[in-house]
């Protein structure tokens, strides 16, 4: 179970670099969740393309400028969504998807202006195995800078996923809070984008946080959860790709999804024990 990752170094990179991913992917993945957001999520993976295509253009695969160029797009399309929701009168889930649809063709058309199938594979599934040095330590800064934000503005966070009228008529911290949130959707999708793609980045954070739902309430709770299946999918994904010669960031997200099939059936508030717990009489 073991042996692959002390052979092999470019297997360790690769589970160091999904472990890393998952402790700030799991409670972003909650919080978008709770937000009702997990499309929105969706939607920024594949708005990251573009940037992440220009900077492929400039300097192939270089990480720095492929990083950077995602970040940027990933926020460009964020805050012109917010913008033609707030000025016309469509909403921004209306927005966000024009968007991310114009994003996700105009990715797609850079890199072949340049590159191969195997380059457009590589960006829009990423290359978990390939993870070197300098992924890692991106991949680090990015989950360190994303726990930092979180625990500073957990408060203010947590209130408005619960109520956010009460936040804004209690205080003006609701919408730069937001905006600090969807940075943190960006920030996260980029870092996974690095290992997982920008089809599959989102994966490894909507999965774990919707199958920790299905075992415990609390937020801290659901947060840990998430981290831990994160961290397990990684895990087994690599170890089936390994001996099955399979693509691994597809074997992760695998993984994940089939913890979610198992919570979704056996978990405490999955479809089994909500069947067999008695019926509550409702008092009026």
């Amino acid at each position: 179970m073991l042996a692959p990752f002390v052979q092999f170094g470019f297997m360790n990179r690769a589970l160091a670099g999904a472990i890393i991913l998952s402790l700030s992917a799991g409670p972003v993945g909650v919080f978008l969740m709770l937000r009702r957001m997990s499309l929105t999520g969706d939607a920024m993976a594949h708005a990251i393309l573009p940037g992440a295509a220009a900077g492929f253009l400039v300097s192939g695969l270089a990480i720095l400028p492929m990083t950077l160029g995602g970040f940027a797009a990933g926020l460009i399309v964020a805050v012109l969504a917010g913008l033609v929701s707030r000025f016309t009168i469509q909403r921004e889930d209306n927005s966000l998807a024009a968007f991310y649809l114009i994003s996700l063709a105009l990715g797609v058309m850079l890199v072949s202006l340049k590159g191969s199938n195997v380059d457009l594979m590589h960006v829009l599934f990423g290359t978990v195995l390939a993870l070197n040095n300098d992924a890692l330590i991106m991949i680090g800064a990015i989950v360190t800078v994303s726990l930092v934000a979180l625990a500073l503005v957990w408060r203010p966070l947590v209130a408005e996923c619960l109520d956010p009228t009460f936040l804004r008529s209690v205080s003006k911290a609701g919408h730069p809070v937001h905006l600090i949130f969807l940075a943190l959707v960006v920030l996260n999708l980029v870092g996974g984008f690095q290992a997982l793609g920008t089809l599959l980045a989102v994966g490894l954070m909507m999965l774990p946080a919707a199958a920790a739902r299905f075992w415990v309430r609390s937020l801290e709770a659901t947060c840990g959860l998430a981290v831990l299946i994160a961290v397990l999918s990684s895990y087994l994904g690599l170890l089936v790709s390994y001996h099955l010669s399979v693509a691994s960031g597809p074997a992760i997200i695998l993984v994940a999804g089939t913890i979610y099939l198992l919570s979704l059936l056996f978990g405490r508030r999955g479809v089994i024990a909500g069947n067999m717990r008695p019926a509550r009489h409702r008092v009026a």
